[in-house]
């Protein structure tokens, strides 16, 4: 039976079948409605004196009946076509409404949000037909088109009060595909690699942020998109004073969340936040395109980035381990149960299936961190039986950590100006002269994964055979980029993790880095802040072999206590 959506409440049965047998209707390829079908939908619209919306494909079929408004009848969005921001959907709405008066805002978003080639708005008589200028205009009083633009300043565009039979003289053909060309070139005029997913950022200011804090973090955000190689066409956000279970943003805001992607294409949007799985589901239903959280961005760039056996191990065991609450709440979309014939199935005998299979694997991939762990335990106990003092090398991301391992040991450790350029421990050993000796004396250097506000749980727990390197050395040297506008934060971001070690780490060098990028004043606070601190430059060299002597007296005094 053909399916009536919307508002049905008091509708007589016999009211039910005569919009059922609207979906026989079928209208010219080339007109956007016929004067026959708008009498007919108006008459039923008038008969039950609420709107009614006939959705039509290109081929002129009826594909969905609602009685409402547009905006209380639109198609979900994973229910529409997706071909991108360069086309329309394909569908056009006819539509009733009571009122003489243009479409409302709610109505033209509802149009925008779908995409739809067309909205025809026919606006009633108020009951039967009456004569006008010598002619039965029957039960339309007058009628509006509206349709999408791709003018940048502008969403869509609304004709002025239409005569029935001027509207359905309009060649519907050559409105959609000339709208389409429109859309194809301005598309193609900001087309990025079509290999790199399209990001929107979305993120949610709490009262317990400061402006300049949530402003550094969507910047983090935008640089964690660009690591795992996405790239951003555009930043909304919205202040609350919590999240909303349901959608973290307001209904307003989710609405205008939809309406951006629509418009600049985006295939992906990312949230600065985590999300529960719930949050994730009723976001992409009322979106209609894929939602990431922080937590699962992280997770992907370091998937991307593992490069050594122990690596992806550790990457996998925290993805596994993200995933696994995450299976919760599939169950519909796995399964098979209902009624009829091919709808019987496993169900959730299949989800249950694969959270055990996913719960061996994770005992089995944490059994192997367990030995991949016991295995760097004998090699850091070989080091210092050959007593050679250790440091760890530790500090947020992309702070330049391994530019300077590769400065002081004359390596070649991978070094890029991205967030995670480091994932796995790179130890190389360094040799300082003596200043009281004047004999050589060596020194290993450990380069960690860098740290980062709020680190996702899961790679806390997967990476704690890396992060033992950082409480197993003598000493660490903290590195951090003075040019960032939040090292402050980011220096307590990074002891706040290193005070959450199961073990105290030795002591701690702070060392500034990238002095060239620093202006005076920016310099001056830093020195005072911290006076005990070194000033150096790894890429150009600048204060190295100062920092190799402080180096050595860190480590004597670290063995000393």
């Amino acid at each position: 039976m053909d399916t009536i959506y919307g508002q049905l409440q008091g509708l007589k049965p016999s009211q039910l079948k005569q919009l059922q047998r609207l979906y026989y209707q079928r209208l010219p390829g080339d007109r956007i409605t016929t004067p026959e079908f708008a009498q007919r939908l108006a008459a039923i619209s008038t008969e039950i004196n609420q709107p009614v919306c006939a959705y039509f494909n290109r081929r002129g079929q009826v594909i969905r009946i609602g009685v409402g408004t547009p905006r209380q009848t639109q198609i979900p969005p994973l229910e529409l076509p997706r071909y991108g921001a360069e086309r329309l959907s394909g569908i056009r709405c006819v539509a009733t409404q009571l009122k003489a008066e243009p479409p409302s805002h709610s109505v033209l978003t509802a149009m925008a949000l779908q995409r739809l080639d067309a909205l025809v708005l026919i606006t009633l008589t108020g009951g039967g037909f009456e004569r006008r200028g010598g002619g039965a205009t029957g039960y339309v009083q007058e009628t509006y088109l509206a349709h999408l633009v791709a003018h940048p300043e502008e969403r869509w565009t609304v004709s002025p009060p239409l005569s029935l039979d001027i509207l359905t003289q309009q060649d519907f053909l050559e409105l959609a595909e000339g709208l389409e060309e429109e859309f194809r070139k301005q598309f193609i005029a900001r087309q990025v690699d079509a290999d790199h997913d399209r990001v929107l950022i979305v993120g949610m200011m709490t009262a317990k942020q400061s402006k300049q804090q949530f402003q550094n973090r969507i910047m983090e955000l935008e640089r964690l998109v660009e690591s795992a190689g996405g790239d951003v066409l555009d930043r909304l956000h919205q202040r609350r004073e919590r999240p909303h279970p349901q959608t973290v943003l307001g209904a307003g805001k989710v609405q205008e969340v939809s309406l951006a992607a629509q418009t600049l294409g985006a295939n992906l949007i990312v949230f600065d936040r985590d999300l529960s799985p719930t949050q994730v589901r009723n976001l992409e239903n009322q979106i209609g395109i894929r939602v990431v959280d922080r937590t699962e961005l992280i997770l992907d760039i370091f998937a991307q980035r593992a490069k050594s056996g122990a690596g992806k191990l550790q990457v996998e065991l925290a993805q596994l381990e993200y995933q696994m609450p995450r299976l919760t709440g599939r169950g519909q979309a796995m399964s098979r149960l209902g009624g009829g014939i091919g709808t019987r199935g496993p169900g959730e005998t299949k989800l249950e299936t694969e959270r055990r299979a996913i719960q061996r694997r994770i005992a089995r991939l944490q059994q192997e961190v367990n030995q991949l762990q016991a295995h760097r335990a004998r090699l850091r106990q070989r080091r210092q039986h050959q007593e050679v003092p250790s440091l760890a090398v530790v500090g947020y991301t992309n702070a330049g950590k391994s530019t300077l391992l590769n400065a002081l040991t004359n390596s070649e450790v991978y070094a890029a100006d991205q967030l995670f350029a480091t994932l796995d421990p790179t130890s190389r050993q360094l040799t300082v002269l003596d200043p009281d000796t004047h004999a050589p004396r060596s020194l290993i250097l450990t380069d960690t994964v860098g740290f980062i506000e709020d680190l996702p749980p899961p790679l806390m727990d997967a990476f704690r055979a890396t992060l033992e390197e950082v409480t197993e050395a003598d000493a660490l040297l903290h590195v951090v980029d003075l040019s960032h506008p939040a090292w402050q934060a980011q220096i307590h971001s990074v002891m706040g993790l290193l005070q959450q070690m199961p073990i105290t780490p030795g002591p701690i060098l702070l060392v500034f880095n990238k002095l060239d990028d620093v202006g005076s004043d920016e310099l001056a606070i830093a020195q005072e802040e911290y006076p005990q601190a070194l000033f150096i430059s790894a890429t150009q060299r600048l204060g190295l072999e100062t920092l190799r002597q402080k180096l050595l007296q860190l480590v004597d005094y670290a063995v000393s206590v």
